[in-house]
């Protein structure tokens, strides 16, 4: 590798612009090689914006490039093509969520980045907020002591007008890959908010718990049952999909769990709440924007029971941090400085990496299971990487 980490960012949408591009940019010792998207007015656009030396509309020549060292993948959904791809062309890879649908695939994909000595990361972007980090390092000194109870939400109002269209994309011509939803039956609902809003919670629930899920009973709902499919459909439609869901979790170190996860639920943007009960204290975290606010942390202990509210330390701030920085930015540049200094520092560590995405999968995918069969389901334990 050259001095600098050169990055190629596979993606220019609003996402990549507001958390993945401003990271990059914001990062010492990283250049931002190139911007890759189909849109090339976007790619143009983003990389004038962020400082990138280059665009592209094929992802390919990206991955033959010899002077690419790490891939960011930022597009929508199906994530585990380019995942592989980039993988077998030998470039350290992070990747929005999920790496990819069934957790068998997301293990695969962490054998191979260990088998070929390359680093990973997952866009579990809330495990980065500065009052979450903390948290865990307070959780990791011993103020919870023996967890008990973990409760997590991650929710807002995002999708609550019904006639929000349930595919965020502005299209100007029908896609062939339209939000899904078809099938009416209970028992047939399309998994929406369990892996996109779900996921960041649960992993910030086994971060926190220091153990993993063993077992999970969980169901999923349909709360808004016909809205626009995309903002080129005028009519509402039946559209059964997950957009609220709750599940009870027992943890391997006999602590218990509560999750839920929303996006029709009153309340503002990202709507992430992590509460830990142990037998020498509490914690609770809120990561929402609310009254010029995004992020608070209070803690409490069994002699001072009172919830007392706790500054977060500078160090847990992100390069370049400036208060008027958000939530998106400000996750996104701890997450980059994170893996910039996993990749460069050559030692073992890698937080977030895809066996967490993997362990998260695995959760995911038995909530799935147990809502389908109104019946508690094991977690599968994690095999070797």
């Amino acid at each position: 590798m050259a001095d600098d980490l050169r990055v190629a960012v596979i993606g220019a949408g609003r996402w990549s612009q507001r958390a993945h591009l401003p990271g990059w940019a914001r990062c010492p010792g990283v250049k931002l090689a190139v911007v890759c998207d189909l849109n090339q007015e976007l790619a143009r656009a983003a990389a004038a914006q962020f400082g990138a030396e280059g665009i592209s509309a094929d992802y390919r020549e990206v991955l033959a490039r010899e002077d690419i060292d790490v891939v960011d993948v930022c597009t929508r959904d199906e994530h585990d093509p380019l995942v592989f791809a980039s993988l077998e062309a030998g470039k350290h890879c992070l990747t929005e969520k999920p790496v990819a649908h069934r957790a068998e695939d997301v293990w695969r994909a962490a054998r191979m980045a260990s088998q070929r000595g390359l680093k990973t990361k997952v866009g579990l972007t809330f495990r980065y907020a500065p009052a979450i980090a903390y948290m865990a390092h307070l959780v990791a000194e011993g103020w919870c002591g023996r967890p008990f109870v973990f409760n997590g939400y991650e929710q807002n109002s995002q999708w609550l007008d019904p006639d929000n269209p349930a595919d965020k994309r502005i299209l100007s011509v029908p896609a062939d890959d339209q939000v899904g939803g078809w099938d009416p039956a209970e028992e047939a609902i399309t998994v929406s908010s369990l892996e996109g809003y779900g996921a960041p919670i649960i992993d910030i629930g086994l971060m926190l718990t220091g153990a993993g899920i063993r077992e999970t009973v969980g169901v999923l709902r349909n709360f808004v049952p016909e809205r626009r499919r995309t903002n080129l459909d005028h009519a509402r439609e039946p559209i059964n999909l997950d957009d609220g869901d709750v599940f009870i979790a027992k943890f391997a170190n006999g602590a218990l769990g509560t999750i839920q996860s929303s996006y029709v639920t009153v309340g503002n943007y990202p709507g992430v709440e992590a509460r830990l009960y142990g037998d020498r204290g509490a914690l609770i975290c809120r990561i929402v924007e609310e009254n010029g606010e995004w992020q608070r942390l209070w803690g409490a202990s069994a002699d001072q029971v009172e919830f007392r509210r706790l500054p977060i330390p500078a160090e847990f701030f992100p390069p370049q941090h400036q208060p008027s920085h958000g939530w998106e930015e400000t996750c996104y540049g701890n997450l980059i400085r994170s893996f910039v200094e996993e990749i460069t520092s050559g030692e073992d560590g890698n937080q977030g990496d895809f066996a967490q995405g993997a362990a998260v999968q695995e959760v995911i995918n038995a909530v799935e299971a147990s809502h389908r069969s109104r019946a508690w389901t094991e977690v599968r334990p994690a095999p070797p990487v």
